[in-house]
């Protein structure tokens, strides 16, 4: 396959995949509407579920289709982003305060969900135990978002996934509603397999190791709704809602799309792989970006100017490193 058209493919399922993900999640929020099911139970199911489908279905897919690297970059390369990009991106704008309520809960999490990954995958593989242990963590933290929600907490990120009312954009006509729910669930599946043909074949023809197509331009891709929902709140000079955000991202990652992906790659007959590649740089890079978020979350620092600059600039040289690894230098 010629360079521009796995280029195109990726591009093309990038774009399936978060027009997908949002026109599911609408959907989904507008008939629970329909039927007034309880805003608590659509947040943290549809909604909490539906915003990390563009990584879930990528990692199953690959999963399934014998690409195990491009699944876990993809996870592994998404939190990393997460911390270093779409956090440090705003931060350059205006300093990211990080007292808002339940962001330290959260940053906690987060570490514990990089130091989980990094334990489970420490024998090169990825077991069905472990899978199921991952996704049932993530129904842990659901049921404890869950209890927090229903003491009236003012942690921002369990409003924000409750608060139906409050969502722009959403189909109004059960025909209109059906039509989302569709196409975000032929979309997702679509882009998902565009994006790991795509990555495969780029992968053979430059001659790297699938994982670094997965870390790098199918991880940025569906981290992108999350810089989307950063730089808006930047914008509305409300970043520092948006910390709740990125977090919540990074442990859905690891809990449910890698607990997912575990047990996808379980049910097709074998454990899931783990590439040596990840223990020379990328889990101590997710780990390393990890510990120093959640220390200056615990630590009430707001993440500043200098520290946005820093962490784009982290960012940018693990780019420029993995580059330099796929091209031999």
């Amino acid at each position: 396959m010629a360079a521009p058209a796995y280029i195109a493919l990726i591009l093309v399922g990038i774009i399936f995949l978060l027009f997908g993900g949002d026109l599911l999640v609408r959907g989904g929020a507008a008939l629970a509407r329909l039927w007034r099911l309880p805003p608590l139970l659509v947040g943290l199911t549809i909604i909490a579920f539906g915003t990390s489908a563009p990584e879930l279905v990528v990692s199953i897919q690959s999963a399934l289709s014998g690409a195990p690297g491009l699944a876990l970059g993809n996870i592994v390369g998404s939190n990393i982003a997460n911390f270093l990009l779409i956090l440090g991106l705003p931060a350059m704008f205006g300093a990211i305060a990080t007292t808002t309520p339940g962001v330290r809960r959260n940053a906690i999490f987060a570490l514990g969900s990089a130091i989980i990954m990094i334990a489970f995958s420490w024998d090169r593989s990825i077991s069905a135990a472990e899978g199921y242990i991952l996704f049932g963590l993530i129904i842990a933290y659901i049921a404890l978002l869950a209890f927090l929600a229903r003491g009236k907490t003012d942690d921002p990120s369990i409003a924000e996934l409750t608060d139906l009312e409050h969502m722009d954009g959403l189909p109004k006509s059960l025909p209109t509603i059906l039509g989302s729910l569709l196409i975000g669930l032929v979309g997702l599946p679509i882009g998902a397999q565009m994006i790991v043909a795509g990555g495969t074949a780029a992968a053979a023809d430059l001659g790297v190791d699938e994982a670094i197509i997965g870390l790098t331009a199918v991880a940025f891709g569906t981290s992108l709704p999350e810089l989307a929902t950063v730089v808006m709140a930047s914008v509305r000079r409300q970043a520092d809602l948006a910390i709740g955000n990125v977090l919540g991202s990074n442990i859905f990652n690891v809990f449910a799309v890698g607990g997912a992906t575990g047990i996808a790659a379980s049910l097709a007959g074998s454990e899931l792989p783990v590439p040596e590649a990840f223990f020379g740089l990328d889990f101590w890079v997710m780990l390393g970006a990890s510990v120093v978020i959640a220390g200056i979350i615990l630590a009430k620092q707001p993440i500043s100017r200098l520290l946005g600059a820093l962490l784009c600039a982290g960012y940018i040289g693990y780019i420029v490193v993995l580059a330099r690894a796929a091209l031999g230098g």
